[in-house]
């Protein structure tokens, strides 16, 4: 088993994933217990996940999150399984908080659990990429979502075919600093 750090180095956004190779039902549940006990501001858990890996609906989901005039996306249909995050209503601590401290508390802790919700796929011995460009109304009303939420984003998951790539990131001096800025 990985240590956490070397899971986090390892984890990447795959954009190739083997089409004909589904991923194992045993395997999705414990992605989704990963993500389901991310930490949350005042434990509002303010999520729903969909799972689409019904292949005609994924690939219409898929269609969703493409544009072909500016060219992205196209390898979500490759992924057998797409998990869609909806907004859900934070708790009343933390809606009194995203007030109080001009922050939108819920999209944090959205952001926490597909953080949960990739490493654990990697840990899995799978890909993923997290995607926010999509239609959302069009993703809304395939999968009988209600027109008050948010869908925030789809996160594909499959077998990568993809090779590990070096990671470009900012030296650490640039990036942190102790006590003060």
């Amino acid at each position: 088993m990985n240590d956490f750090l070397s899971l986090a180095k390892q984890r990447q956004s795959d954009r190739a994933f083997d089409p004909d190779r589904s991923v194992e039902p045993e395997k999705i549940e414990r992605i989704l217990q990963a993500a389901c006990i991310a930490p949350s501001a005042c434990n509002a858990q303010p999520w729903h996940f969909i799972v689409v890996d019904n292949p005609e609906l994924k690939n219409q989901i898929a269609d969703a999150t493409s544009n072909r005039l500016l060219g992205i996306n196209h390898f979500t249909k490759q992924a057998p399984l797409h998990i869609i995050i909806v907004e859900e209503k934070a708790n009343l601590s933390s809606g009194f908080g995203t007030w109080a401290k001009n922050k939108h508390f819920p999209h944090l802790d959205i952001g926490i659990a597909a953080a949960h919700l990739v490493l654990a796929a990697e840990d899995e011995g799978l890909g993923s990429c997290i995607i926010g460009w999509f239609d959302e109304n069009k993703i809304r009303q395939l999968l009988n979502i209600p027109s008050g939420k948010r869908i925030l984003l789809d996160i594909v998951i499959g077998y990568s075919t993809q090779n590990d790539r070096s990671k470009k990131r900012k030296k650490t001096d640039e990036v942190i600093s102790y006590n003060g800025y």
